[in-house]
């Protein structure tokens, strides 16, 4: 089934719903939203020739538009090419080679230069020929999405690629749609008066978060600004009410700060879901005094789209449970479209409370790498996705999460796992933020590093020495600490440890010459 049919549907029933706003502005009801959807996907058709299994990329900010065209490309059984507005246009343009797009859809035009796109492939801006297409529709021509197989491709989403050269992961109608269906269960309620938020890039998980909201009839606010203003998120949640939206912990952070600051008490906002990085134990509990429990989770990947592990309002914010602060610490118990497991080197289970690599099969599972049945091959085996996570179960079926596999610090023949570290030394008065890697030693084999953004001007290491011995062991503590004024971060948030551990390699041979 095509995904498009849930806007078609929705703008049956609920033709005058608000569906999409501009801050406050309201751009389209439920009605509009559907016909500017067909009419761009009856141009993309007409007059390129888009159809079914063809790739169309979307390479632009958080806009109204956005929306419009991502269900125009679904319209006419085309796939959705998200890429990251924050790219350079030629780490764009392959991307765009690689995903072999007959079309990309950007705000103005202009982006690519002669040359930079393939000969098969050209630009269209959302301001020129879709906004021309929408104002030409008739809505006597209306007509139906065409039918799709739950296997076509629906979405081609595009990793980091932090290490190498990002992988085209196949995501299905069906995996869509059941990770859409699977949210009311495991993460939150869906309510017609909702007003989903888009604070985060929409060519991410944002953005695949708004099927659910369409098919509940659902507001999609875009905030002004287009991205994550905390000031600008307090006032949609008072003027609007009933605000809904992803965000990274960072962002959680940053929201959190403004209101301590302002005196804000989260008035408007309904439920954050947070993801996407490390929640750790401190923030998460300063959170929710600031803001109550109006916090989710969720565990995913591009590979698993938001559907790994979950924890609802009532989970994260439960305090009437022996194991509260425990549970509070981990990413949730398993989703129900999906089983997940935690496995040695030789994919066995490893028994509860022990450390494994995480596991994870389901229908929301992608159908694997575009054009690279090698890199599929290694991360799917017997049907189970390798996540490159490690975590532990416990006897409750929550699941923590210790660490990337590649992020683990090995001192001395053992394992340290970061984000322990990490979350001894952030309930550190002074400490904002911290990210520990580690770092090349000639006798160890790796030590422990700790990158941190200090609360005030700084703080003694032997302080944080001393906060380390009382939390953790000794050998754990960071050998080494390096003062920053941020942590650099990609558009989701993430904190870029490869960013960091070039940082230290830079600042360690200037200092050896």
């Amino acid at each position: 089934m095509n995904l498009a049919k849930w806007l078609h549907q929705t703008g049956l029933v609920w033709p005058d719903a608000p569906a999409l706003r501009s801050g406050i502005r309201l751009h389209a009801t439920y009605a509009e939203f559907s016909l500017h959807s067909w009419a761009i996907g009856a141009w993309l058709s007409g007059q390129h020739g888009i159809g079914k299994g063809d790739r169309v990329v979307i390479f632009a900010k958080n806009c109204p538009e956005y929306l419009e065209a991502l269900f125009g490309i679904l319209w006419v059984g085309a796939s959705v090419v998200p890429i990251n507005h924050k790219l350079h246009p030629l780490e764009a343009g392959w991307i765009i080679q690689n995903a072999k797009a007959k079309l990309v859809i950007t705000e103005i035009g202009g982006v690519f230069k002669v040359g930079d796109l393939p000969a098969t492939c050209r630009e269209i801006a959302i301001s020129g020929a879709l906004a021309q297409a929408i104002a030409a529709a008739r809505p006597e021509e209306y007509r139906a999405p065409v039918s799709a197989e739950d296997g076509d491709l629906a979405w081609l989403f595009y990793t980091s690629g932090t290490t190498g050269r990002p992988k085209g992961v196949i995501l299905t109608h069906r995996n869509l749609r059941m990770m859409a269906t699977t949210y009311a269960l495991d993460v939150d309620s869906v309510l017609p008066r909702d007003h989903s938020l888009y604070a985060a890039p929409m060519s991410h998980g944002a953005g695949l978060y708004n099927f659910q909201f369409v098919r509940a009839g659902a507001c999609h606010v875009i905030p002004e600004s287009r991205g994550f203003d905390p000031a600008e998120i307090q006032a949609l949640g008072e003027a609007l009410g009933d605000l809904v939206f992803f965000a990274a912990p960072t962002m959680v952070k940053r929201l959190v700060s403004h209101a301590l600051q302002t005196g804000y008490d989260g008035e408007g906002i309904r439920t954050i879901i947070y993801g996407g990085g490390p929640m750790y134990v401190a923030d998460l509990d300063e959170a929710l005094r600031v803001f109550g429990p109006k916090f989710a989770q969720i565990y995913g990947q591009g590979e698993s789209p938001m559907t790994i592990t979950a924890m609802s309002r009532h989970m994260v914010g439960a305090n009437d449970h022996p194991n509260a602060a425990s549970r509070r610490a981990s990413v949730g118990i398993a989703q129900s479209c999906v089983e997940v497991r935690v496995v040695d080197a030789q994919m066995r289970e490893v028994a509860t409370g022990e450390v494994g690599e995480v596991v994870v099969r389901g229908g929301t599972v992608m159908a694997g790498y575009w054009r690279n049945p090698e890199a599929t091959a290694a991360a799917i085996v017997d049907g189970w996705l390798k996540t490159g996570d490690l975590g532990r179960f416990d006897a409750d079926g929550f699941l923590t999460l210790t660490d990337r596999s590649k992020d683990v610090i090995i001192s001395g023949g053992t394992n340290i796992y970061p984000r322990e570290v990490e979350e001894a030394l952030l309930t550190h008065p002074e400490v904002f933020e911290i990210s520990v890697i580690g770092c090349p030693h000639p006798e160890w084999g790796e030590e422990v590093v700790a990158f941190i953004v200090p609360k005030g001007g700084g703080v003694a290491t032997d302080h944080l020495d001393d906060w380390c011995k009382s939390q953790i062991a000794s050998f754990k503590k960071p050998k080494r600490y390096v003062f920053v004024p941020e942590l650099p971060k990609n558009s989701y948030g993430k904190v870029l440890k490869t960013s960091l551990r070039g940082q230290h390699s830079t600042k360690t041979k200037k200092v050896e010459k």
